[in-house]
This record gives structure tokens, C-alpha cells and sequence, in this order.
């Protein structure tokens, strides 16, 4: 099953400046505006490598990477170990603590069943990161993954090991405290390891990246089993599924450039798998969301502009049974497999190829962004949904099955740049 073991993290040394101004979002939630204002911050920070620009990036990724590894702004760890890694933060007023460790584990094919997806990919995503890391020969960010820990044998030993304390902790400027702890204790990482060598690992965030690890792996590397061989083993965080730290976001829909648009006609072809609430107060959107999830409802808010908005709430949950024959009961019962079952393919002939392109629609985790372009005019309407459970992502990933896009949004991200895994020197 799962295989990890430490590694030489490579870190930036004192030298680079105050850690906080040296790390950086994950590169795929970050604008042109906010890279420009991290290197404005710090001319080191990792988003220079991470998402580099120019007519030639990853080459000039490379060239930087190999700048900083002589001038002692990064350097790896002496020894081998795992990192613990906590974020503290809050969501609406309540206080969460993410705990888990940083660790290489070796790379697995999905069909073996031991590193299970819940997500699609883009294929331009995963052709971007195999070139960074074919020219730095480097890995910058690690991939969020879950795992079973029923006896909580591996989270209380995290626990332990991170009583005292940490050797970084920061606060960004989103309000999250980031604490890391190094552990070069042999003893302590051999338990660890073993205890993880029976689990199944369900990736909550780094799809793309760990396709491109796999892909990567593929190319260089004669024998994938290869314990010896560093292209076979990548970057992971990881975190107990039961933790109560796992907080997921919901990702709405925002629909735009429909023809013949008519939301009069849209709700009236809806009721018969929906219950229609129309004429809601906008500032309850997210109540009734709440409210309809408490109760094991289907619900999504309607929104096409004004201050009102329409709740559908499915009728019969028998119906995607029909619609999705064939899927897994979890796939069925997803919120995202009924609204885009049910409304967004069925009404609007908005397949999986138009979603992948985003043709007609585009995604966003602020309400507030999606009610702002609809009233502009720049969208048709909009639809607000719940976040995905993580029992959720547990039980289609167990199922062998991957969610539509933009299904999860675990909140808050992981930094990128406390640890980053070097497995070759980058090229000239």
C-alpha cells in the first residue's frame, strides 16, 4: 500500500529574508497582480520559480534555481526527515487547526488502488508542471492527500512529535498562522512509516501535479518499484480524513454567452425534479443552503439578478439513479452530479467538453463575485450550491470515480515554499 519515507528538504536559509515574504500561494489560485506583488515583497519569493513568466519560463525558472542554490538563498537539509505542518485559522468565527506531515511517498498507477483521484484534469495544466520540473528538477509544492487513521495511531504521534515548539510559524496576510516542525528522529519516522504502509491515500488537492509526478516518472525512470530512484517518490502532505481541521468550500457556477436565455422558463422546466422556492432574500442564500444540507437535501439557489433569488430542491433523489445508471451511489448523490446532471447538460446542453473548456461557464468560491457579474451583465445567472463532503471524496474515489471539475475547495490552501523536494540538479 502506501509508501513514504523522508527526504533532505530543500528550504530557503535565512539569507532569502523573513520566511513569510518567501512563500507563496499555490501557483494555480494566484493572478498577475498578486505575482507582481509577491516579488515586489521579496525578489526571492518562490513564485519566481513557481509560475514563472518571460518568452522562455521554465528555462529562466531554471537558471534562477540554480542562482539561488549557489548564492545559500535555498539549501537542503542535512538530514532526512518529515515535516509536521499546522494551519490555524478561522471560518466564520469559529477557530479550526490543521495538522498533518510533509513526506515523500512513492508514486502508484490509480488501478493499483492506493493513491485514488476524486477529480479531472486538464491536460495544459499537467504539460505546464512537467516542463518546470524538467528544467529545475524540482518539485515546489506538495500534494494534499487524505488517509483513514481509525486508531489515530498516526495523528497522536503527529501530535506528539509537535508538542513543543515549531521552527517556523507566521501569519499571512488572509489571517491563517503556518507552523512547521522538523523531524529527524529516526525512531519516530520508521513508526510512522509503518503505520501508513497499510493505507489507501484519497488526493484532496494536486491532481494535475500528481499525474505530471506520474508522468514524469514514466519518462525518467526505467523501474517505477525503484526505491532508489527519486523520480519514483513525490511530495505529499498529508492529513487523517477524520481531522476535524478539514474545512471544504462550495464552488459555484456562474453561467454566461447562453442564447435565448429565459429564467421564467428554466424554473418552470425545473419543477418537475425540483421544488421551486421563488422570491428569497439574497442575504439567506447561504441559510437556506445550509439548512437543506442539514436535512440531506439536494438544494442550489437560483440567481439571476435583483435581490432575489430561487431555491430548488430536489424531489426525488431516485431520479439520478436513472439519469447517471451505472455511476456509484456516491457519484449519484453528489450536489455537483445533480445540478449538472439534472440542470446545467439536461437544460442548457452544457456537456462535459463545454464545462472542461469553461465555454459557458466559470467557476468561483465567492457568492459576492458571482451576484456582482451577473448584475453587470457580463453572466446570465448563477447557481450556488453546497460544499462537498469529505466522506464524499472518500467514498467516489473508493469507487473509481472522479468528480466533474471544480467539485472541492479545500480552504485554506497549503503554502507553497516551507518545503520543496530537489530530486536532480536543474539544468544549465
Amino acid at each position: 500500500m502506501a509508501k513514504i519515507k523522508p527526504f533532505k528538504a530543500l528550504r530557503f536559509t535565512d539569507k532569502a529574508g523573513e520566511i513569510r515574504e518567501l512563500v507563496c500561494p499555490p501557483y494555480d489560485i494566484i493572478n498577475e497582480e498578486q505575482r507582481l506583488a509577491l516579488l515586489e515583497a521579496n525578489e526571492h519569493n518562490l513564485i519566481r520559480l513557481e509560475l514563472p513568466r518571460g518568452d522562455e519560463p521554465y528555462k529562466d525558472a531554471a537558471k534562477t534555481f540554480k542562482e539561488w542554490l549557489s548564492d545559500g538563498i535555498v539549501a537542503c537539509d542535512e538530514n532526512e526527515g518529515i515535516y509536521l505542518y499546522e494551519e490555524r485559522f478561522t471560518v466564520k468565527g469559529k477557530e479550526y487547526s490543521l495538522k498533518g506531515f510533509v513526506s515523500l511517498v512513492r508514486l502508484a498507477e490509480f488501478s493499483e488502488g492506493v493513491v485514488l483521484p476524486h477529480e479531472e484534469t486538464l491536460s495544459k495544466a499537467k504539460t505546464d508542471r512537467f516542463n518546470l520540473m524538467t528544467e529545475t528538477g524540482c518539485s515546489f509544492s506538495q500534494i494534499y492527500s487524505l488517509f483513514m487513521d481509525e486508531d489515530r495511531a498516526v495523528s497522536s504521534k503527529v501530535e506528539a512529535l509537535s508538542a513543543g515548539a515549531p521552527d517556523i510559524c507566521f501569519t499571512d496576510g488572509e489571517g491563517v498562522t503556518h507552523s512547521l516542525w522538523c523531524i529527524y528522529d529516526k525512531e519516530a519516522i520508521d513508526y510512522i512509516a509503518d503505520k501508513m504502509a497499510d493505507k489507501k491515500l484519497y488526493i484532496a488537492d494536486g491532481h494535475h501535479r500528481y499525474e505530471t509526478a506520474l508522468n514524469f516518472a514514466r519518462a525518467n525512470s526505467k523501474d517505477l518499484k525503484d526505491d532508489n530512484e527519486r523520480t519514483n517518490y513525490c511530495m505529499m502532505f498529508l492529513i487523517n480524513i477524520e481531522s476535524s481541521g478539514l474545512v471544504v468550500f462550495p464552488t459555484h457556477r456562474v453561467l454566461h454567452s447562453l442564447e435565448n436565455f429565459d429564467a421564467a422558463r428554466l424554473l418552470e422546466r425545473c419543477k418537475g425534479d425540483f421544488d421551486i422556492l421563488e422570491d428569497q432574500p439574497l442575504g439567506k442564500a447561504e441559510e437556506l443552503l445550509d439548512a437543506a444540507a442539514a436535512k440531506g437535501e439536494k438544494a442550489f439557489a437560483f440567481y439571476c439578478g435583483g435581490e432575489s433569488f430561487s431555491l430548488m430542491t430536489l424531489k426525488n433523489k431516485a431520479v439520478m439513479a436513472e439519469i447517471l445508471e451505472g455511476k456509484s451511489a456516491a457519484y449519484q448523490n453528489l450536489d455537483v452530479s445533480v445540478l449538472h446532471s439534472l440542470v446545467l447538460e439536461r437544460l442548457f446542453g452544457i456537456d462535459k467538453e463545454n464545462m472542461a473548456n469553461q465555454k459557458n461557464l466559470f467557476y468561483t468560491r465567492d457568492i459576492s463575485e458571482a451576484i456582482s457579474e451577473v448584475k453587470k451583465g457580463t453572466a446570465n445567472c448563477a447557481f450556488f450550491i453546497n460544499p462537498t463532503l469529505v466522506t464524499e471524496i472518500r467514498d467516489v474515489a473508493a469507487a473509481g470515480e472522479k468528480m466533474p471539475q471544480k467539485s472541492t475547495y479545500f480552504y485554506p490552501k497549503l503554502v507553497t515554499g516551507l518545503v520543496m523536494n530537489k530530486f536532480r540538479e536543474p539544468k544549465e
